[in-house]
């Protein structure tokens, strides 16, 4: 009942394959943001632009495929949905690129803790990968879902405490203050993001059974 629901035929099975290979650019592009933040690798970091636009070009053949008829029209909306917040996460991942790329510089100790948060996100996509290769075999998702939230909620304490060690730094110029803040922003957002995406999955699983 469950893969004649979902999977369905052919057009599906392509649909599922495109999705996996949206969520594997996704993973490559977290992945090669903290290696090249870790590095501090101007070049590497601008590729992050070259994966979202080859993420773009997926999402954009999924939506296709879905709106020539794949999947059951009640289902359509949530995989839709799933495919736009990936896109999203994309997005956010581009915009902490672009900006690190406007000359922000990093102390030692405040690049430590945005590396840890680029690494925690890495473990949220790797995780978002995992679960949605549980919902195509029908299996139960809570807690995957759990140790995405756990991630997330890492990320959060994270975030607060990085603004609070900002507080009490000097910022020499208003613009200077703002790309530090932007780039912390961009860099904690793609986990609420992330989280949003797992959600869906959530409730794409329980609107197929």
């Amino acid at each position: 009942m469950f893969k004649k629901s979902f999977l369905g035929g052919k057009n599906e099975e392509r649909v599922i394959e495109k999705i996996k290979k949206h969520i594997k650019i996704l993973y490559t592009a977290c992945e090669t943001f903290k290696s090249a933040l870790e590095k501090q690798d101007i070049e590497k970091m601008l590729t992050v632009s070259d994966l979202e636009r080859e993420g773009d070009i997926v999402r954009r053949e999924v939506l296709s495929n879905i709106y020539e008829g794949a999947f059951l029209p009640f289902i359509r909306p949530n995989i839709c949905k799933f495919v736009e917040i990936m896109d999203n996460v994309l997005d956010e991942l581009k915009n902490a690129a672009q900006v690190y790329d406007m000359g922000l510089k990093l102390d030692k100790d405040i690049r430590t803790d945005c590396i840890e948060i680029a690494h925690l996100n890495l473990n949220m996509c790797e995780m978002l990968s995992i679960t949605f290769e549980a919902l195509c075999e029908g299996q139960d998702l809570r807690e995957k879902m759990l140790v995405i939230r756990i991630y997330e909620k890492k990320v959060d304490e994270m975030k607060l405490d990085l603004v609070k060690k900002l507080m009490g730094r000097e910022i020499k110029t208003f613009w200077e203050g703002k790309v530090l803040s932007d780039f912390i922003s961009y860099l904690s957002n793609i986990s609420d993001i992330i989280e949003d995406a797992s959600d869906y999955l959530q409730i794409l699983n329980i609107s197929i059974r």
